[in-house]
């Protein structure tokens, strides 16, 4: 993998984004700190402008498109956060974007998606679940001609999610551990990778949904394997199958994957709510739900 992690280049990523992504604040919180006997920052995504780090990928691998290829257009197939990235981008860029989404996509992510492409995108809802809606977007991109754009497993969106990273070392040079939210795996690699270049002591660990263990069980078998059925509540995070490319760059750097029960999700839900004034999704809390996981480790 080493010919595949030399073609990531964070910084330059890091520097195509600046201008067009929020610098989402690194918090300092006292309550968790004091809890677990560590410094604890949470690295707020939830106020990036479409409300996660996914913007970051899909507007990262759509710029370096040719221009050719941006007057043909995108696809993607998303159920939330990945189609907003991709919309934000096809607006941002002025290239026409296909958007599949399961028909059973709430009406707000929808109509949020819409919003975001500013009449630079198409919504075509199709199927019951988000494989069926992977799989006519495929045929579909083939059938046109069209880029698509995946929402983990590809270079680019790695290296974007990865600036995730370049952001937190620049506000937080003596960061001695990350806990990092894993569903397909493109954060977790590319925040990873360049953590581990960066500060090849750090401690790096994934926390995913104990329902869609996938990444978990790709360690386990030492290579991405398809799970017969998941549960979907942290539905931000809950894949069948991780990419092939992200395995392969998670497998290198984290330490650590921990499997969060979806109750211990909803109780850090409501936590963050009443006593941090933040308002989170499942997937976006796994992190903080992955604390008393690894407690000991952190501490001090």
């Amino acid at each position: 993998m080493e010919v595949v992690t030399q073609q990531l280049d964070f910084l330059a990523a890091y520097n195509r984004l600046k201008n067009i992504v929020n610098r989402t604040p690194l918090q300092y919180n006292a309550r968790l700190s004091e809890q677990y006997n560590a410094e604890i920052y949470l690295k707020r995504e939830d106020q990036q402008i479409v409300r996660s780090y996914k913007l970051r990928g899909a507007y990262n691998m759509i710029s370096q498109l040719s221009a050719e290829k941006l007057q043909r257009g995108v696809v993607c197939a998303s159920a939330g956060n990945h189609a907003q990235g991709v919309a934000f981008s096809c607006n941002k860029l002025g290239t026409k974007g296909v958007i599949f989404m399961p028909e059973i996509t709430p009406k707000q992510k929808v109509n949020q998606t819409k919003m975001f492409g500013n009449g630079m995108v198409e919504i075509i809802l199709v199927g019951d679940t988000f494989d069926d809606c992977l799989a006519e977007a495929l045929e579909y991109t083939q059938l046109h001609q069209l880029t698509f754009v995946p929402p983990f497993d590809n270079l680019q969106i790695v290296e974007g999610q990865g600036t995730v990273g370049v952001e937190i070392l620049q506000d937080l040079p003596d960061v001695e551990a990350i806990i990092m939210p894993v569903g397909g795996g493109g954060l977790s690699a590319g925040v990873g990778q360049y953590m581990r270049q960066q500060k090849p002591n750090i401690l790096l660990i994934g926390a995913e949904p104990e329902g869609a263990p996938s990444m978990y069980q790709a360690f386990a078998q030492q290579e991405p394997v398809t799970l017969p059925s998941i549960n979907r509540f942290v539905d931000g995070a809950s894949v069948k199958r991780v990419g092939a490319i992200t395995y392969q760059l998670c497998a290198e750097v984290l330490d650590d994957m921990l499997l969060i029960p979806e109750g211990k999700a909803c109780t850090t839900i409501v936590n963050l709510y009443n006593q941090d004034a933040i308002v989170a999704e499942p997937a976006g809390v796994l992190s903080v739900a992955a604390l008393d996981f690894c407690k000991d480790k952190i501490a001090g």
